[in-house]
């Protein structure tokens, strides 16, 4: 078994080889992969084509089987919450937080009542994967050896981190009577505190050379998150793009006529509500309004896998009231945690949008309202571009701060169904021409052209603008001339813009400080290299080195968590005195002189892409081979983003996190795309597709997408249908 990591286990496992299929199954299987043929092409990308949408769903999400299936299983064993089987019980509290939500019997009736349609398609996901591991027998599962159709409906929305992830495991574990475990905890927290995002840009045929409308995708998660694939079918789908591991729709990407890139939101759509609990003998009540309300009471069994590889039960009794699951206590209260739970919905959105021809009908499959975490920039081969905000975001009233938990008692605090569409902020065809969101407020998507805060609730935005958002503004604000490379220069340009805010308050900081100081003399040469920096990243420059470890040492000394927001790196010059700034750069210099030698280290020294297995956390080594990249993290604005975990044992920091898919796509009457994907396609190091574009990756060279049949023309490595050696 592979090496899961810091978050994922380090616990080895045996398992049972998967069960025999019956003989009707394999006869299914065997048609179904009759009906689909997968071609590779010089990337290792599958194309994958079905006589119907249902036969493309088996084929790609074999394909993906044939390219990761470690990654598909670990997906759905969290999501299911049987990690613990896999795992051991350290992962019970984690498995506990997603059985608050997700019940097998629940999914099952879910599915049971589910469009014929959605279940069509659900039976050839679990089908496509049931016959990979039929005809893989070397491939070994660690707990989930056979695949049903509901198991989709576990994992049906797509984000990298759910909105179920903002439930501490520690809080919940303390309520439940579960021990911490704090390698998790940990984990958790490094997740929730690592500067990410995502950027998506839209550009109107009338700032386009060509006057064809332009998309940038690019979203910034944990590298090797999801494979780039084609699917297509007789039934008019055709899209391609990236999908999370094990899901069966295109979470970014683009068909012939549209395309879409979705950032993650900070709308508030999650609520935590405090519960004033009452015992009357045996039975609990909460208080809401001037009534008592019974607490709803379930059992919870959680299988875990013991060290000696024997398996054991532990049960919990999980409590409820009409706000969600108790998931914490505060002082006497209990803690409920509200949020959206729409699978069956979630799933037909995600996969409705890779159909969808034109603005209406997207907008059409959106009215599902499935989704509380995607904002989404659009464009289309009509000519459209478009800003969409989330689309569960329940109504409230504005006059309390959903940043905090509530007064469960107090009805006013309660939701009152879901927004319109029409009632959030939202664009389409601004004048100005384009669109861009970073993760930012809707605020700014579109310049003077954007909407109106004041228009809104306040709980539609608590981000507001970003270091990215700036960055983005500026790349776009007064260009008619973008082409495709165009957007693609744009996506990776070199700006810094929290550092063209930071450095002039350091430098103020060195220039007041009295020449007698002695800080002034040991910094001479740190703040002429700095003076003289243009604050653009790039691998020989020394200043980017300088500014980073300097920026991250005056973060530390404030005391408080690194932020991108405009707003946090303001209060960080105005909360550091001059002393605190200087004394920040000499500690940078230090540390980069204990680490490499000399304060005069080139970025691209320290920065570095190395894949060497495909274990969930990467194990990284100073001794082995990795290449360098000038972009940085998005703490400092930058749009392409790279951010990596420091351990003591490192002296070079290694991308773990950031441009983890770039696509940059032209609507003309032919789509043309340019993509690109952190390392490679394929999890197998023994594959040539296993880190066949790291270089290009860190460059920031696309390579051409082979949308069309007659694009992979010399372009083909295999053409064969499941099941086929």
């Amino acid at each position: 078994m592979r090496k899961i990591g810091l978050w994922l286990g380090l616990a080895g496992v045996l398992v049972a080889p998967p069960a025999l299929a019956a003989s009707g199954d394999q006869a299914r299987w065997k048609a179904e992969a009759a009906r689909v043929t997968i071609v590779r092409d010089d990337w290792g990308i599958a194309h994958v084509h079905g006589h119907s949408d249902a036969d493309a769903v088996f084929g790609m999400v074999y394909a993906q089987a044939e390219d990761d299936f470690h990654r598909i299983e670990i997906n759905y064993l969290t999501n299911l919450g049987r990690m613990s089987e896999a795992e051991g019980d350290k992962f019970i509290a984690q498995d506990l937080r997603a059985r608050l939500y997700v019940d097998p019997e629940d999914l099952k009736a879910r599915y049971a009542k589910a469009p014929a349609s959605l279940r069509a398609l659900m039976d050839a996901w679990a089908d496509g994967l049931n016959d990979f591991l039929a005809t893989h027998p070397k491939v070994k599962p660690e707990a989930l050896t056979r695949f049903e159709p509901w198991m989709a409906l576990s994992f049906s929305e797509g984000s990298i981190g759910g909105d179920i992830e903002r439930i501490s495991l520690a809080n919940l574990a303390d309520f439940y009577g579960e021990p911490r475990v704090a390698s998790l905890e940990l984990a958790q927290a490094e997740r929730l505190a690592t500067p990410t995002g995502s950027n998506g840009i839209a550009i109107a045929p009338s700032n386009a050379v060509d006057h064809h409308a332009l998309l940038l995708i690019n979203p910034h998660t944990s590298y090797y998150f999801r494979s780039e694939l084609q699917m297509s079918s007789d039934e008019g789908l055709n899209a391609y793009g990236a999908a999370t591991w094990g899901q069966f729709f295109l979470y970014q990407g683009f068909n012939a006529r549209l395309g879409w890139m979705h950032t993650s939101s900070h709308s508030n759509a999650v609520d935590q509500y405090l519960e004033t609990i009452l015992h009357k003998g045996s039975e609990l009540y909460y208080r809401y309004g001037g009534t008592l309300r019974p607490v709803r009471s379930s059992k919870v069994v959680i299988r875990y896998r013991a060290g000696d590889g024997s398996f054991g039960e532990k049960s919990f009794t999980i409590y409820k009231t009409h706000h969600g699951p108790i998931v914490a206590k505060s002082g006497d209260k209990w803690v409920a945690e509200a949020m959206m739970f729409k699978p069956v919905e979630a799933l037909e959105q995600g996969f409705g949008l890779t159909k969808a021809r034109t603005f209406a009908s997207y907008m059409k499959v959106m009215e599902f309202k499935a989704n509380t975490s995607n904002n989404t920039v659009y464009a289309d081969a009509d000519g459209n571009i478009a800003y969409l905000h989330p689309q569960f975001i329940p109504r409230r009233d504005d006059r309390f701060d959903y940043d905090q938990p509530l007064d469960g008692s107090d009805p006013n605090t309660d939701w009152n169904g879901v927004h319109a569409l029409n009632e959030a902020p939202h664009l389409l065809n601004p004048s100005v021409g384009w669109i861009q969101n970073t993760n930012n407020g809707p605020y700014t998507a579109a310049g003077p052209d954007s909407p109106k805060a004041e228009d809104f609730p306040r709980y539609m935005d608590d981000t507001g603008e970003t270091l990215r958002g700036l960055h983005a503004i500026a790349v776009l604000t007064g260009r008619h001339d973008f082409s495709l490379q165009g957007l693609r220069a744009a996506a990776f340009d070199p700006s810094l813009p929290g550092f063209q805010i930071l450095i002039p308050a350091l430098l103020k900081a060195y220039d007041a400080t009295p020449a007698s100081d002695p800080v002034k003399a040991a910094l001479t040469g740190q703040i002429a290299a700095l003076r003289g920096w243009d604050e653009r990243w790039g691998t020989g420059s020394v200043p980017t080195s300088l500014a980073v470890y300097w920026g991250e040492a005056l973060w530390k000394a404030s005391g408080k968590t690194p932020s991108a927001r405009l707003v946090d790196v303001q209060a960080l010059i105005a909360q550091t005195s001059d002393a605190q700034k200087l004394a920040a750069l000499q500690a940078a210099s230090a540390k980069l002189i204990a680490d490499f030698g000399t304060w005069r280290t080139p970025w691209g020294e320290i920065n570095r892409i190395q894949r060497r297995t495909d274990d969930l956390v990467q194990q990284y080594s100073d001794t082995a081979s990795s290449l360098p990249v000038g972009f940085t993290s998005s703490l400092w604005g930058s749009l392409a983003s790279i951010t990596g975990r420091k351990t003591p044992d490192l002296k070079r920091r290694y991308g773990d996190n950031g441009n983890s898919f770039v696509a940059v796509v032209e609507f003309g009457p032919r789509v043309h795309a340019v993509a690109i994907t952190a390392g490679g396609e394929s999890g197998d190091p023994a594959s040539k597709h296993f880190d066949d574009e790291a270089l290009r990756y860190t460059k920031g060279e696309l390579r051409e997408v082979y949308f069309y049949p007659d694009q992979l023309s010399g372009h083909t490595e295999r053409t064969y249908h499941p099941g086929q050696p």
